[in-house]
């Protein structure tokens, strides 16, 4: 059973909208047409962090604009906090995940804007530095070399980036690993910058002056985490801790029993502490170990460990992803964990990740570790932590279900008592969710996952809920992940939607799947050149699709007969939902559009203005009988009239 921890919101009073496009409508098109209800997903979640002279800075994720916060280790309370302003690259910044303290500063790389920030921690001014690319760029980590130079890894470019807080000069080198993308982890010292890279799974070192890239380690895995240790540079990757000699001699590789690891931090005694997860357990490592020792199992279960940190004989301190702070005695295993908004964390409206709606009961909206859930019966918003991201959730009786990144875990939330239990989890390197449904016939659920390696195909799993016993058909469509997935229950199958995406294959396929013989029937590749479904839906006897990658093409196929019957284009992606005999799409880009499809005639566009502040995949869930809709709109939850004998909605800018 997984510890549910309950944080209730203040309600929030409603905001009415009356856009003026169907002034001249019948009175069933009356106004208010879209009431608003606050932001849909709240969160305190950070991703970098770093300690200095017995205070921590971290940094938020989600809410725009980013909050770094300065918190007084002795009171565990924030104590400063300040925002980072939008940069004049395109884009706005939304975290930082890397954060490094030089020269009486905080330096913080930001997404997915990559820019670089300061705070001074001496005034509390914020300054935007330089700008490492264009909007959709990461910096992954920052490190401060012992002369206070920077050096930042960055994605897309796959890069190391070096600046001079002194003089602000910026340099760029070279290629690293011909076809790498990401630079992942840094850390630097007097001569050298050692990187972690994830696509090509190396440890390399650049020198500061020449450039020159050597080779340290390979993995099996991505690397995540670099840290230096006296002579040695220590790594992980995945599973794997690799403990090397700055020179490339002396490799070692030691492995954690379950998960990965994802932070390290060498103490006083040579020894290094190691954070694993989906677990949380803390382990210790000294060079020559055969094996990782468990020392603690933390209160933060299937959380993202930000920071490990060393404050004493026993003693560590670590920040936690979904916005938390530990504090673990390794010699007796116990820890206390405090909140980061109960800290005073300024906690802001994050992108949702998933919906569903309970009629007449509440509404869930999946954030960063956490369940928002407004109580319709009474307007109150509550907040129960989660184990990771819900991509992806379904609603069976007295239970939501949703399926969770970065863990492949399946987990139930009783609607009743806000209990949270798990399932278990996928396995099979299945830990990218995308689409869950319910199959009453069976009692099973059904999961459509990715992997988050290109050599892992994705599949489908079949989840019995009352026991956790799982079937996962991998590969179930030949070297493709898995997109989305629709139910005939009348004829027990299940259509597969595929993604090619980052392989040599041109075109993404549809299956079918029979459950009762746990057979592929076909596959089928319906649009040539389109690369990635993005979600499948049976309506009428036909299988309707929405492609990501393609300008917003949607078609509608046949399936006795495998051939398209319409195919069309809208303003972007997003999910297809049926309500009423219709068919109806919700999609990013063109300012947040709702639409109803039909093969017979077409796309009609029912409203725009909803804004494109999803995480994943923008969503409607419609109340039973009638024509509104749980949606967003900005950031905030809203009930959205999308009567199809209406005309259009235009959301004014500033709705939400």
């Amino acid at each position: 059973m997984l510890r549910s921890l309950l944080v209730v919101v203040a309600g929030l009073l409603p905001a009415l909208v009356s856009p003026g496009a169907a002034s001249a409508a019948p009175s069933r098109c009356g106004y208010p047409a879209v009431t608003t209800y606050g932001p849909a997903s709240v969160t305190a979640a950070i991703v970098g962090a770093a300690v200095h002279e017995g205070r921590a800075y971290v940094v938020s994720r989600g809410p725009k604009p980013p909050v770094i916060a300065e918190i007084d280790l002795a009171t565990r309370k924030v104590v400063r906090s300040a925002t980072l302003p939008d940069g004049p690259a395109d884009g706005e910044p939304e975290g930082g995940w890397a954060v490094a303290v030089s020269g009486g500063k905080v330096y913080v790389g930001t997404y997915p804007v990559p820019d670089l920030y300061s705070f001074d921690i001496a005034t509390g001014e914020v300054a935007h530095l330089h700008s490492f690319g264009k909007v959709g760029g990461f910096v992954w980590s920052l490190a401060a070399a012992p002369d206070g130079t920077l050096y930042a890894g960055t994605s897309s470019d796959g890069r190391v980036w070096e600046y001079v807080p002194g003089t602000g000069a910026v340099r760029r080198y070279g290629v690293l690993a011909q076809g790498e993308h990401y630079v992942r982890a840094v850390a630097a010292d007097d001569r050298y910058v050692y990187a972690g890279l994830l696509e090509k799974k190396l440890l390399v070192r650049v020198d500061r002056v020449s450039g020159e890239v050597t080779r340290l380690a390979e993995a099996g895995a991505a690397f995540g985490v670099v840290t230096l240790n006296g002579d040695r540079v220590v790594a992980a990757a995945g599973p794997e801790l690799i403990d090397v000699r700055k020179d490339g001699t002396d490799l070692r590789r030691v492995t954690v029993e379950t998960g990965l690891l994802d932070a390290l931090t060498p103490a006083a005694d040579g020894s290094v502490y190691a954070a694993s997860r989906p677990d949380g357990a803390v382990h210790r490592y000294r060079t020559g170990d055969s094996a990782l020792t468990r020392v603690a199992a933390p209160p933060s279960y299937g959380d993202e460990t930000r920071l490990l940190h060393v404050t004493g004989e026993n003693a560590v301190l670590s920040f936690a992803g979904s916005g938390g702070l530990w504090a673990l005695d390794s010699g007796t295993g116990a820890a206390e964990f405090t909140d980061l908004i109960d800290a005073g964390m300024p906690a802001g409206a994050e992108r949702t990740q998933s919906m569903v709606l309970v009629p007449g009961r509440a509404v869930y909206a999946g954030g960063h570790f956490a369940l928002d859930i407004r109580d319709l019966r009474t307007g109150e918003q509550r907040r129960i932590r989660v184990p990771g991201e819900p991509k992806a959730m379904v609603r069976a009786g007295d239970k939501v279900y949703a399926a969770m990144y970065p863990t492949g875990e399946i987990v139930s939330v009783d609607v009743r008592t806000d209990e949270v239990r798990s399932l278990g989890y996928l396995g099979h390197d299945q830990k990218r969710p995308w689409d869950i449904e319910y199959d009453p016939r069976t009692g099973k659920l059904l999961v459509a996952t990715s992997s988050l390696s290109a050599s892992v195909p994705g599949a489908l799993s079949v989840v019995d809920p009352r026991t956790g016993a799982k079937d996962v058909y991998a590969g179930v469509i030949p070297g493709q992940n898995l997109m989305s997935l629709a139910l005939d229950e009348e004829r027990g199958v299940v259509y597969l939607a595929g993604d090619v995406f980052g392989t040599s294959t041109p075109t993404a396929s549809v299956a079918a799947f029979d459950l009762a013989r746990r057979t592929v029937l076909w596959q089928a590749d319906p649009m040539p050149g389109h690369r990635t479904f993005q979600d499948v839906k049976l309506h009428k006897g036909l299988l309707y699709a929405s492609f990501k990658r393609e300008s917003g093409a949607w078609m509608a196929m046949d399936p006795e007969t495998r051939q398209v019957v319409r195919q069309g284009t809208i303003s972007g992606y997003g999910e297809l939902t049926t309500h009423r005999g219709r068919l109806f799409a919700s999609v990013f880009r063109g300012g947040g559009n709702a639409y109803e499809l039909d093969a017979g005639r077409g796309a009609t566009l029912l409203a725009t203005g909803l804004g494109d502040e999803w995480h994943t995949n923008p969503q409607l869930h419609f109340e039973p009988g009638s024509w509104n809709a749980w949606a967003i709109v900005g950031r905030d939850l809203a009930r959205v009239r999308l009567d199809p004998r209406c005309p259009p909605l235009t959301l004014p800018a500033g709705t939400s």
